[in-house]
């Protein structure tokens, strides 16, 4: 995030070591506090009071390791010129903190994301309770004794979960609270606020409750971050964040999904319009994505507009160059290949413009399932074509054969909604053939085409994903923990899919063992229902389809990190075999 030249970047690695030395300070056992952490790939969640306890407890070498990483994090972030952002305490505890201060005032919140209490519901400290300033300033005084600090905090009290009052004084002093403890240590204390929980319940935070807490801290020390902004701002709604300063951020990306998307008309022209806005308190432009490692472009463009005054004038001719310096050379295809992309995929606008990839492909399937999307496929296929026109004079680029790769996938992710939908009419019209016809040819040619291709790279192995998470292991045992954290993130995100296929990936082995075999129950019970002429039943597919999905979260399967196979050879064979019926409309 860049703030008037200065690059902001959060840091919140070892911050559980930290509230973990304040928790045994305050009485609490090493017991209590091992049972509120969640497992590590879902501490973000933990952090902002969403989640507790899921998939822990985290083991002890964590906490060293992550306190040795912060470290060497905050080092680098400063040798860089780049300020980092700490964490602050919030006002979320743990449950047994009512063990040790029996009169203590908090209050338990709702679930959150379609878990239960066991996993939820956090406590808040009320933030009149003695016990805030308390804990607040410990937690801080031991984070920068640790650390150092350059002044800026992050906290989310409310993040996604709906304030117990909607009282203005209620929030008034809720954030107030917050700020509070942060100058009790830090007089020069500046608090960065995620700005999503007035976008995410607008029906709860109307102008008297957003006034209530952007008015509870000082103008200028409370810094807001737009996360959304290149496709819900809320600068715009709230008479620029009635004067506190704010940062245009593009989101982009929820869970990490792979797909081709992006919004580069409105991240274009975003920044100037929020500059440009009556009153405007724009201080910068920042990125705020789940997941990186897909759309490179979307972020090259994002991070070229931080060092520029006005939008690209001709971003046709800006993608068009973009290829040229990605690949090494120009190639007239590979430029048309990419004006086509920008037309399509990466021109989303509206309602489409969620930032998940909701293809059938990597959802749980149903008969309900939606495969409208917001360009012309034609723009996709022929895009294909061109960009394997270009190959021979290409495919010495990594970055080519990456993007080739991409496309392809794209491509037959394209095919997956078409066979599909192709499947669901036969089933609707009770006609068994066709019915096997198309549903054979998705989950027995296509999906398992699909693996095979996506093995070819080391950027979409599944091994290669697995092996980091057990690389921060000590143990073969501690390794065993990490990946199935891992596993569960990638799929059912809760031990009952409570957020089912959020963080939903196209990896060679994911595809293979966890959508492809869903995809041949789904598309079996179809066929035995008209087979038999009974309904198809949902809910019983749904117990069904379960147990495959849990059984692959507690596989100890192991998966290639080395990949297998020609890109480009793979590319054209599934074009030379797909291709032609796109074109006649035979698929």
């Amino acid at each position: 995030m860049a703030l008037n030249g200065i690059n902001l970047a959060l840091a919140w690695s070892g911050q559980e070591a930290i509230w973990q030395r304040v928790y045994l300070a305050l009485g609490l056992t090493q017991t209590e506090i091992n049972e509120f952490f969640t497992g590590p790939a879902f501490l973000a969640w933990g952090r902002m009071g969403n989640l507790h306890t899921w998939d822990g407890p985290l083991p002890p070498s964590w906490h060293i390791k992550q306190l040795y990483l912060q470290h060497r994090v905050l080092d680098r972030m400063r040798s860089f010129g780049m300020t980092p952002v700490l964490p602050a305490f919030a006002g979320h505890v743990p449950e047994a903190v009512t063990r040790v201060f029996p009169q203590v005032n908090v209050t338990k919140m709702g679930s959150w994301g379609h878990f239960n209490c066991s996993y939820s519901c956090s406590f808040l400290l009320a933030p009149e309770d003695p016990m805030f300033p308390v804990i607040g300033s410990l937690f801080l005084r031991e984070l920068v004794k640790e650390f150092g600090t350059d002044h800026i905090y992050g906290a989310d009290t409310f993040n996604e979960m709906q304030p117990p009052s909607s009282a203005p004084s209620y929030l008034a002093a809720a954030t107030r609270a917050v700020y509070e403890a942060m100058i009790a240590v830090d007089t020069e204390a500046v608090w960065l606020l995620q700005g999503w929980l007035f976008q995410h319940q607008p029906q709860f935070w109307g102008p008297a409750q957003i006034g209530a807490v952007l008015g509870a801290v000082p103008r200028g020390r409370l810094l807001v971050l737009d996360l959304f902004a290149e496709s819900q701002p809320v600068y715009t709604r709230t008479a620029s964040f009635q004067g506190q300063p704010f940062i245009w951020c593009m989101l982009h990306n929820f869970g990490g999904n792979h797909g081709l998307f992006g919004a580069l008309e409105a991240v274009n022209g975003g920044p100037e319009a929020a500059r440009l806005f009556p009153n405007s308190t724009m201080v910068g432009t920042g990125m705020a994505p789940e997941g990186i490692s897909q759309n490179e472009v979307v972020y090259s463009l994002m991070a070229e507009l931080g060092w520029r005054k006005d939008p690209v004038p001709d971003l046709a001719a800006w993608v068009t160059n973009f290829a040229a310096r990605r690949y090494g050379v120009s190639h007239p295809d590979a430029g048309a290949a990419w004006r086509l992309l920008l037309q399509s995929v990466y021109n989303c606008s509206g309602e489409a413009c969620r930032g998940h990839n909701r293809s059938p492909l990597v959802r749980r399937p149903s008969l309900q399932m939606n495969t409208s999307v917001w360009y012309n496929r034609s723009s996709v296929f022929e895009a294909w074509r061109l960009l394997l026109t270009s190959a021979p004079s290409l495919a010495a680029s990594p970055a080519f054969r990456y993007d080739l790769l991409d496309l392809t996938r794209q491509a037959v992710q394209e095919l997956v909604s078409l066979y599909y939908e192709e499947a669901r009419s036969a089933y609707l019209s009770k006609e068994l053939t066709s019915l096997l016809r198309a549903g054979g040819i998705l989950a027995y040619e296509l999906l398992p085409a699909l693996d095979e291709l996506l093995a070819s790279d080391s950027r979409f192995l599944l091994g290669s994903w697995l092996e980091q998470a057990r690389a921060a292991a000590v143990s073969e045992a501690e390794a065993d923990f990490y990946e199935q954290n891992s596993r569960y993130q990638l799929t059912l995100w809760g031990p009952e899919g409570n957020i089912l296929d959020y963080a939903n990936k196209q990896l060679a082995g994911l595809v293979a063992n966890y959508y492809t075999p869903r995809w041949r129950l789904f598309l079996e019970a179809l066929a035995d229902s008209v087979a038999q002429g009974i309904p198809f039943q949902q809910h019983q597919f749904d117990k069904n389809v379960f147990q495959l999905e849990q059984a692959f979260v507690l596989s100890k399967q192991r998966y290639p990190s080395q990949p297998q196979g020609d890109t480009v050879d793979l590319a054209k064979k599934l074009f030379l075999k797909y291709y032609p019926r796109w074109v006649a409309g035979s698929w």
